[in-house]
């Protein structure tokens, strides 16, 4: 396993663009600047939308949106959360900015890279985020860390996740506001939308623009929705159509919040000069028994129905509406560039983006380089993507799948026919490419190595872990109720940066601070919660750092157990297990703190 750390006081920025980095002049800002709003929600896939086609689903508000907006027919993404978001935030590959899985350790954005949200705030708008972040809980890779000037937000990937506050499950829920908890009211996906109305409605007396990200969790399960929304669709589940009504329930739901948004910035004459994007984070989570938009491939897959995703823009002012659609091969990279030439904002050399700017196709102005590629490396653990395996690399409409796999689309939108024997040459080219993009890729830090949390920092007094993000061998857990069910799980390490040199407390715990619950017994029942608890007895609490092993006995009634421990400045690997019966496990939830 490769188990380095970056060292954020020693790296310099990222290397070699894989493609055209975008050159823009910068020009005036203020209110003459648009306003950006972009939306992206979680797993709906390019199916979910019955302006794609789906003779089951009901999107009034988003077919409205896709009647006034530029289509992107052939935008592409990772196929799972954290590769998109990150790639998206960065404008460069997930393998190129360090989050390339959902866990282990490969959840945690780079800061060796300038974030859109900084792009835009620096060149003078007001930056917030709004729902799911997915790219680290920890300084300093938190939305406010990375250019967001205000956040609201669950933790983790999805509203209930062991990572995300005890007892969450979509309605009045607790929520972080500028890292803070905070209680809400409502449903989630209700919040996410009404707190940023809330913050343009505050935003309209400033001589700033606004840069919004509206990241819903919806509609990734669990598919919790009220059942007004969810009832429509029960018939779909009954026939074995539809795995649970509570998928297209909360797209319906999602659509009527996003027309609600829409109306609002009408009301408010802020419609003409804001950039409105839709767009989805990767392929269906349920695609195998809904509609797919004519492909084959959901969440996790390099098929096209894998990382196809719909990809609407509206902006009346800048010329951007009347329900045209591009067929240009577009991608996640490229949203940086892009708006940032649509918004009048330059770019640096020093930026390293691998996305291209496409305004000029939006617009109307030029055309995107001639044979441009994508590459897609796709590896759900905390050892780096293969070179070719589990790979697509796309030119044109040509897809080449793990290497050996070729496809053209033109003929053939399925991708049953593997047509690589009778294309030897066109495969080998497409291989060089990729070559030589792995090869650029392998001398950045963020490829080599894990990206730390960093402990010891004014801007982050207590530093929270959880095995959700514990790097190990074995499959991740991820639910607050396997916590609850004390399932074990040996992954237990952890890449730590300590800001100064002094003392620390670690402290190992069953449960959640917020939970008040002993190692050996249950906490109060939360009246939210639905999860089956279950005792686990652990006789003793053991760290390792540099080296270094530290061990203390449990006793009853504890429920933390805390070491204190001397550290040098400078970056180390924690690993952390309870044990019992003489075997170990990864603690569940660990808290550094400077003393």
């Amino acid at each position: 396993m490769i188990n380095k750390i970056v060292n954020y006081s020693a790296c310099l920025i990222g290397l070699f663009p894989a493609v055209l980095t975008a050159q823009i002049k910068p020009v005036v800002t203020g209110r003459e600047c648009p306003n950006v709003i972009l939306v992206l929600t979680d797993d709906q896939g390019i199916g979910g939308l019955s302006c794609h086609g789906n003779p089951y689903l009901k999107t009034p508000c988003l077919d409205r949106f896709y009647e006034e907006s530029i289509r992107m027919t052939d935008f592409h993404v990772s196929p799972m959360s954290t590769p998109t978001r990150s790639a998206i935030i960065t404008g460069r590959y997930p393998i190129r900015n360090g989050a390339w899985a959902t866990f282990k350790g490969r959840d945690i954005i780079s800061r060796n890279s300038r974030t859109i949200a900084e792009v835009f705030r620096d060149n003078g708008y007001s930056t917030a985020l709004f729902g799911k972040w997915h790219l680290g809980d920890n300084y300093p890779s938190r939305p406010t860390d990375c250019g967001f000037e205000y956040a609201v937000q669950h933790r983790s990937g999805g509203v209930g996740e062991l990572s995300d506050y005890w007892g969450n499950n979509y309605f009045d829920d607790t929520y972080w506001v500028n890292n803070e908890p905070h209680s809400f009211k409502g449903y989630c996906t209700d919040v996410w939308f009404q707190e940023a109305e809330k913050f343009i409605t505050r935003q309209k007396e400033s001589e700033k623009p606004f840069f919004i990200y509206l990241s819903t969790n919806a509609p990734h399960g669990p598919h919790y929705v009220a059942e007004q929304y969810s009832a429509p669709y029960k018939l779909l589940q009954d026939k074995g159509i539809l795995k649970d009504a509570g998928f297209y329930g909360q797209i319906a739901n999602l659509d009527k919040n996003f027309g609600k948004l829409d109306n609002f910035l009408k009301k408010n004459g802020l419609d003409e000069n804001t950039i409105v994007i839709f767009m989805t984070d990767n392929g269906a989570a349920m695609a195998d028994n809904t509609w797919v938009y004519g492909y084959r491939g959901a969440k996790g897959s390099r098929l096209e129905g894998g990382h196809r995703v719909p990809f609407f823009i509206r902006w009346p002012k800048g010329g951007l509406e009347g329900g045209k659609d591009i067929s240009a091969m577009v991608a996640h990279v490229d949203l940086l560039p892009t708006l940032s030439a649509l918004c009048g904002i330059g770019i640096s050399d020093e930026d390293k983006l691998d996305g291209i700017d496409f305004s000029p196709v939006l617009q109307h102005k030029g055309k995107l380089p001639q044979g441009r590629t994508v590459f897609i490396h796709h590896r759900q653990d905390s050892k780096p993507p293969y070179d070719v395996k589990e790979s697509c690399i796309l030119k044109d409409n040509w897809r080449l799948l793990d290497g050996d796999k070729l496809y053209n689309l033109s003929n053939d939108k399925l991708q049953q026919k593997n047509i690589a024997a009778s294309n030897p040459q066109l495969v080998k080219e497409l291989l060089e490419e990729n070559k030589e993009f792995v090869k650029q890729t392998k001398q950045l830090a963020e490829y080599r190595n894990f990206i730390p949390v960093v402990a010891g920092s004014p801007e982050q007094k207590v530093v929270v872990l959880t095995i959700q993000h514990a790097i190990g061998e074995d499959g991740g857990l991820w639910k607050a109720e396997q916590v609850a069910e004390g399932i074990k799980n040996r992954n237990n390490g952890y890449a730590i940066e300590f800001a100064t040199t002094g003392t620390y407390h670690i402290s190992l715990a069953r449960w959640p601070r917020e939970c008040q619950g002993e190692i050996h017994g249950v906490p109060e029942r939360n009246p939210k919660s639905w999860y089956s608890y279950k005792e686990i007895k652990p006789e003793k609490a053991v760290i390792e750092l540099d080296g270094r092993k530290y061990s203390r006995e449990i006793n009853a009634n504890m429920k933390e157990v805390c070491f204190e421990v001397k550290m040098k400045q400078g970056t180390s690997f924690l690993k952390a297990d309870f044990v019992e019966n003489g075997q170990p496990f990864g603690a569940y939830y660990i808290y550094i703190e400077g003393v």
